[in-house]
């Protein structure tokens, strides 16, 4: 009799923007507790880092994230109004100039990301060629990054079509899909606590740069009856809300019809979509999550032996 063949493990890495850095502590914790994957794809933010993870630079990129203050991230946005908020061109370049940037074929595992046409809405999966270009592509959040053309298409966000792209890993040869959410706990959640008081500067000062661009549109309101005693959101908060109604919708929606064999499930919902500056606690509700997952994925990996 032939020796059972061992199951090929893919880690489907999801949506999230800011709270994405929670997928650097999914890994860490999950290669703790001897769990590796044999291939890798991801949607947006968690493309970024699922790149990072098969080109083998976790370590330093995570260390670059644990550096990164406000005035750090805001250096790396250039705000400009032609197709979103932030053209994504300069994080992009220091990605080229500090990290290698492979050919996806000659990565060390099998690595894919998701972006989505902006004219057909179809759903594309990127598995070759420059590495960068194809981050790049899935993180272009629509009204936030800018689109990106490539191979004659103008490419968005993935997140708005496959937000935890479990049904790739499965495409990708996948036996076992572990999913990680970073949305299940988004909605109903509650106002965030008030940023330090010198980081509110910073962001104050990158959101009247904001202001000077969008002009009246940034200080509009709802309409309708107001009660001046509420506090109602800026354009910029109600666009970021919509999105995480969408993302968290859209995800539920494709997990219910592509269900993964396991959910690795952070609890972000402290943590806001441009909140790169808190690195440290987003990998360590990632660490969280997946100690908690920990007996459900014992389990599923003892009957799969």
């Amino acid at each position: 009799m032939s020796a059972r063949r061992k199951p090929r493990v893919g880690l489907a890495l999801g949506s999230g923007s800011a709270r994405g850095w929670a997928h650097v502590g999914v890994i860490r914790a999950l290669e703790r507790a001897g769990i590796r994957p044999d291939l890798v794809c991801g949607t947006s933010i968690g493309a970024l880092v699922g790149a990072a993870y098969v080109a083998g630079e976790l370590a330093r990129f995570e260390q670059w994230l644990l550096g990164l203050g406000v005035k750090e991230v805001l250096a790396l946005m250039d705000v400009r109004m032609n197709g979103g908020m932030i053209k994504g061109e300069r994080l992009m370049e220091f990605f080229r100039r500090n990290f290698i940037d492979r050919p996806i074929e000659d990565l060390r595992m099998p690595f894919a990301a998701v972006a989505t046409a902006l004219h057909s809405g179809a759903e594309v999966w990127l598995r070759e060629g420059s590495t960068v270009e194809a981050v790049r592509a899935s993180i272009a959040l629509p009204a936030l990054f800018a689109p990106v053309v490539r191979e004659g298409r103008v490419l968005v966000d993935g997140a708005l079509v496959n937000p935890v792209p479990v049904s790739l890993a499965r495409a990708m040869g996948a036996d076992i899909v572990i999913a990680v959410d970073l949305s299940s706990d988004m909605l109903n959640r509650r106002s965030r606590a008030e940023p330090e008081p010198e980081a509110a500067a910073e962001l104050s000062a990158w959101r009247r740069k904001l202001q000077e661009n969008l002009g009246a549109l940034m200080n509009a309101r709802p309409a309708g009856d107001q009660d001046d005693r509420t506090k109602l959101p800026s354009i910029l908060e109600v666009v970021t809300t919509s999105l995480n109604i969408m993302q968290v919708r859209i995800c539920r929606s494709r997990m219910a019809g592509e269900p993964p064999d396991a959910i690795v499930a952070p609890r972000l919902a402290h943590l806001g979509l441009l909140d790169y500056h808190r690195a440290r606690e987003a990998i360590e509700e990632g660490e969280r999550a997946v100690e908690a997952a920990l007996p459900g994925l014992n389990a599923l990996f003892d009957r799969a032996r």
